[in-house]
């Protein structure tokens, strides 16, 4: 199975001077542990902001109110996927940058997310019923 066919293409993305609260916000109305961080001033750069970005900050005591997206997020070396990488290339460059989403690109744009849920959804069997008592 390619990363394709597990990503999430609806991609929430924010931008570098969102504060933490803001993009929080965002992630936690669309259920996501991630958003795609587009920067347009600095060439259509890409990064990613996850949860633990968020939590990091949080728990140094700096106010979500103020710290903005641009000092918290992945801007560099990020590592990307594309969409005819195998669910085993996706999950072998999770386990060895140790994360759990990659932003997946397709001619330098990104058009989706995918994460170790995703694979793990298309990897595991269907939830078997509980047996009657």
């Amino acid at each position: 199975m390619l990363v394709r066919d597990a990503m999430s293409t609806v991609v929430l993305t924010v931008g570098p001077t969102h504060t933490l609260r803001q993009a929080a916000a965002l992630m936690s109305a669309r259920h996501v542990g991630a958003a795609v961080v587009l920067d347009p001033d600095a060439g259509g750069g890409t990064g990613i902001l996850t949860e633990r970005d968020i939590l990091n900050s949080v728990g140094l005591g700096q106010n979500p109110d103020t710290e903005t997206v641009q000092a918290h997020a992945t801007t560099t070396a990020v590592v990307f996927a594309a969409p005819t990488w195998t669910l085993r290339e996706a999950a072998r460059a999770m386990t060895h940058g140790g994360f759990r989403h990659l932003v997946v690109l397709d001619g330098g744009q990104p058009v989706g997310i995918v994460s170790v849920r995703d694979i793990i959804r298309c990897w595991a069997p269907a939830r078997e019923p509980e047996p009657a008592l």
